[in-house]
């Protein structure tokens, strides 16, 4: 009896320390090759035991994939918060499924090359999203494409800032 306990909390804990690397969020950021610009979010965080059990919401962003930025509206549910994108900041993405769902990579705070991902249910638009003064628009997505071929941006390949310090969005 004794013996039938001992191998099945081991084979437990075995499986616990396997598991580990899995639930620390082991992903490859090179299995997420887009990127997502979040502009617009709103939230709640739910709580259990003082603890975020999971957050949902939804927001606006746009989708870079392949060259081609497309506007997207969203909604989730995660297990952690969800921020907007500090300036032209990106989180890499990748379908779940195509043109219905994405998960992106969130960054783990204090945890460098830490993620958690966090899927999003999408309704992509045809042109893409931008900002002029404090309101949120749409703007066709091949005059956006063409901004950012002016001004070299494109984060897909590791171009996250405008070449010129002026640089605003097409308008």
């Amino acid at each position: 009896m004794r013996r039938s306990f001992f191998y099945g909390v081991s084979g437990i804990a075995g499986c616990l320390l396997l598991s580990a690397p899995a639930m620390a969020g082991g992903r490859n950021v090179d299995d997420y090759p887009f990127r997502v610009h979040i502009f617009q979010n709103s939230q709640h965080s739910h709580y259990r035991e003082r603890m975020i059990d999971y957050v949902d919401g939804e927001g606006r962003a746009n989708l870079y994939e392949n060259g081609e930025p497309r506007g997207f509206d969203y909604n989730f549910r995660c297990g952690v918060r969800l921020m907007q994108s500090a300036g032209y900041e990106t989180y890499p993405a990748r379908w779940k499924k195509t043109g219905k769902e994405l998960e992106i990579l969130l960054p783990v705070m204090g945890k460098p090359g830490a993620f958690n991902g966090c899927q999003l249910n999408v309704d992509v638009k045809e042109g893409a999203y931008l900002r002029h003064g404090g309101a949120l628009e749409e703007e066709p997505s091949a005059a956006f494409k063409d901004w950012m071929q002016r001004h070299q941006y494109d984060p897909e390949k590791g171009l996250n800032e405008p070449v010129t310090a002026a640089a605003k969005p097409p308008q």
